[in-house]
């Protein structure tokens, strides 16, 4: 019985986050009341406490799961430049500006990010710097820190021109955002490659 409580008590965490995932992305955090975010999972308000400790926790959760995921998903890119080329155009498509729910954590949250526990942040900045890393070492293999610049420059194009494009009224002008961000991060891309 204890297995069984235990198993069930992790999948139930493991919806809650997976739910809230999904509505933190297209509603924001200031935008999810902790009833909305159970309801989602299919949970009453009282359940959530007994897996976090307020909604902040559940936000660095959630931040930490969606970044290690995002880095996990290098691994299926194919390696150097080519796979960042990849990565740049399925970041920057027009499914991903219209779908934020499944999509970046961090072009869908970045904004209010900043403004979190410092616990939120400490699972932000590590998330991110997993993803810096994996971006690294598609640059420069063989010198991976050495990329860095690149990397933060890269990641911050890609954030800000989904987060552009998802902000505008203009349909020609959120689709010039992302076609532009995707020219400009791969020139980014092969001129950094170079160096590494």
């Amino acid at each position: 019985m204890g297995r069984y409580s235990s198993e069930h008590k992790e999948a139930t965490r493991r919806r809650i986050i997976e739910t809230a995932a999904r509505r933190l992305k297209r509603d924001g955090i200031d935008g999810s009341g902790i009833a909305t975010l159970m309801a989602d999972a299919g949970l009453t308000n009282g359940a959530f406490y007994a897996h976090f400790t307020s909604k902040d926790d559940l936000v660095a959760t959630v931040l930490a799961d969606q970044l290690s995921r995002q880095a996990s998903g290098f691994s299926a890119l194919s390696g150097g430049v080519a796979g960042l080329e990849t990565f740049v155009a399925e970041y920057l498509s027009a499914a991903h500006r219209d779908h934020p729910e499944v999509g970046c954590p961090s072009a869908a949250l970045l904004d209010e990010v900043g403004r979190r526990d410092a616990a939120t942040r400490k699972a932000y900045t590590a998330g991110t710097r997993a993803i810096l890393d994996e971006i690294c070492l598609r640059l420069a293999p063989g010198d991976p820190e050495s990329a860095m610049g690149t990397a933060l420059a890269l990641f911050t194009m890609l954030v800000g021109s989904m987060q552009l494009a998802r902000a505008v009224s203009d349909p020609t002008l959120s689709d010039a955002a992302l076609e532009q961000g995707c020219r400009s991060a791969v020139a980014l891309i092969r001129a950094g490659g170079q160096q590494g």
